[in-house]
C-alpha cells in the first residue's frame, strides 16, 4: 500500500444516523461531538445545516474543549429546480460559509435534492431529468461555485448522491465534462457510487484533478441487490443495512486509498456511513472499530480513549 500521508482521516453526524437538523432518531450534537472523540476521530463535518450550534464562538469552545478540528459543512439544493432554488441555494451556502471560515474550514460539500423523501421514501420528483433542468442544475453549480469562492475562498465539492438526478458513474462524468473545474469539483462518496454499481477507481483515474473531498462508506452488495430487486429507495434500503463498516463492503478500502494517495494531495478522506433511523448507543463501536480499520490500513490520525 501506498504511504497515506497527504489523507487526512475524518468523520461525520452522517455516522451517528444524523440525517436532520433536529429529529427524536438522532442522538444531539453534544453527545455526537462526546463520543467522536471516543471513537478516535480528531476531524469532523457540521452535518445538516442547524445541527450544531451556529454561533462561531460556542461551536469554536466546542470544538475545542474536545480537541476537534471542522473540515466541512453540507448542504442540498434542488438546482435543477431553476432561478428560485438557485436564490435558495446561494442563501444556505452563504451562511454555511461564513461558519465554516470562521473555524478555518473551506469546504462544502452540496448535495442535490433527492427524489424521494427522506423520511418515507415516497417519490416527490421524477427520477428523469431533461435537458432545461440538466442545464439549471450545471449552470447553477458553476454559478454557485463562482460566488462561493469570489466571496469566502471556499470550494464546493459536489457529492453525488443515490436517488437524485447525479447517481450514476455515467451522469457523474457528464457533470464533471458540464461544469467548471475552477469553481466545482468533486466529493467522492465511495458508498453512493458502489450503490449504483459504478467504479470508485475509475472516476479517480479519469478525473483525477477534480478529486477535491472524499467520503469513505462501503456497500452490502447482497443488501443492493434486494434494494434493486424490490425497487426500493435510499431511505427503506438504509435500515436494511446497505452501507456498511469496513472491510464488509464495497468497493475494497486498500485499492481505493492506494488510489486517492497516488494523487498526491492533500485530500479530507471523511468516514460518511449511513445510518439514520438507530438507537442512540448503536453507532460509537460501530465508528471505534472503523476508526481502528483505518488506522490499520496506515490511514489517520486515530486516537486513543482517554485522549
Amino acid at each position: 500500500m501506498a504511504a497515506l500521508d497527504k489523507l487526512t482521516l475524518g468523520t461525520a453526524p452522517d455516522s451517528w444516523g444524523v440525517w436532520f437538523p433536529s429529529d427524536p432518531h438522532q442522538v444531539d450534537w453534544k453527545q455526537y461531538l462526546d463520543e467522536i472523540g471516543q471513537a478516535g476521530y480528531t476531524h469532523t463535518e457540521l452535518g445538516p445545516s442547524g445541527f450544531m450550534p451556529q454561533d462561531p464562538g460556542q461551536l469554536r469552545d466546542e470544538l475545542q474543549a474536545r480537541n476537534l478540528t471542522l473540515c466541512g459543512g453540507t448542504i442540498f439544493a434542488g438546482l435543477h429546480r431553476g432561478a428560485e432554488a438557485l436564490d435558495e441555494a446561494v442563501e444556505a451556502c452563504r451562511k454555511e460559509s461564513r461558519l465554516l471560515t470562521a473555524l478555518g474550514a473551506r469546504h462544502l460539500v452540496l448535495l442535490p435534492e433527492q427524489y424521494t423523501d427522506m423520511h418515507t421514501g415516497a417519490a416527490t420528483d421524477s427520477g428523469d431529468i431533461d435537458p432545461e433542468q440538466w442545464k439549471n442544475l450545471t449552470t447553477g453549480y458553476d454559478k454557485l461555485g463562482r460566488l462561493l469562492h469570489e466571496e469566502f475562498g471556499v470550494d464546493l465539492v459536489f457529492h453525488p448522491h443515490a436517488d437524485t438526478h447525479v447517481d450514476t458513474q455515467v451522469r457523474v462524468e457528464r457533470f464533471l465534462a458540464d461544469t467548471d473545474p475552477q469553481y466545482v469539483n468533486l466529493c467522492l462518496d465511495t458508498g453512493h457510487i458502489s450503490y449504483c454499481d459504478g467504479d470508485n477507481i475509475a472516476i479517480i483515474r479519469r478525473f483525477p484533478e477534480r478529486i477535491l473531498y472524499v467520503h469513505l462508506k462501503q456497500v452490502d452488495p447482497a443488501v443492493r441487490d434486494r434494494v434493486r430487486a424490490e425497487k426500493l429507495s435510499l431511505a427503506e434500503a438504509v435500515p436494511l443495512g446497505v452501507m456498511v463498516e469496513p472491510p464488509h463492503g464495497e468497493p475494497a478500502m486498500p485499492p481505493l486509498l492506494d488510489a486517492l494517495a497516488a494523487l498526491d494531495t492533500d485530500l479530507y478522506t471523511v468516514v460518511e456511513q449511513d445510518l439514520y433511523p438507530v438507537e442512540p448507543h448503536v453507532p460509537l463501536p460501530i465508528a471505534a472499530r472503523t476508526a481502528g480499520y483505518f488506522a490499520g490500513c496506515g490511514l489517520g490520525p486515530v486516537r486513543r480513549w482517554p485522549y
